[in-house]
């Protein structure tokens, strides 16, 4: 294990104690959702827990070094994730999820077709699923023809 795994998964602890702590405070003061908003900063939190006891307890494997080309994918995912952020609420969740899929589908090679199928499915798949199922109130954007 190397000291860049303990101090990442230190790190990742850390960040997971602080979104769990912004995260219990948040109520709304009615709701829509039977969830409620504090429970995807606290199952988020758990996650990056998780992960970050992995990589303090893992064994002592040592990571391969990332391969040509991968440093700038995961500088153009952070812009990606960025650039959703900014088109969720305007384009709704169903566009810019599906946008997102496609783009990051090619920056890692996938096909136009693969890539714009998978996307078109993600974003009308987990409308649907968080709408129906789960009954989240999700933004619709430039899909709200009927309102």
């Amino acid at each position: 294990m190397t000291l860049n795994d303990r101090a990442l998964g230190a790190f990742a602890l850390l960040l997971a104690a602080l979104l769990a702590w912004q995260g219990w405070g948040l109520e709304a003061p009615f709701s829509y959702e039977p969830v409620g908003p504090r429970a995807f900063p606290l199952l988020l939190a758990g996650v990056i827990a998780l992960c970050g006891l992995w990589l303090m307890v893992r064994g002592l494997d040592q990571a391969e070094p990332n391969p040509p080309g991968a440093n700038v994918r995961i500088a153009w995912m952070v812009v990606l994730v960025a650039a959703y952020a900014l088109i969720f609420a305007s384009l709704g969740f169903i566009v810019s999820t599906a946008l997102m899929t496609i783009f990051v589908g090619r920056l890692f090679g996938g096909r136009w077709r693969n890539c714009l199928l998978g996307g078109i499915g993600l974003g009308v798949g987990f409308y649907l699923l968080f709408d129906k199922v789960f009954d989240v109130i999700l933004p619709t954007g430039i899909l709200n023809v009927g309102g």
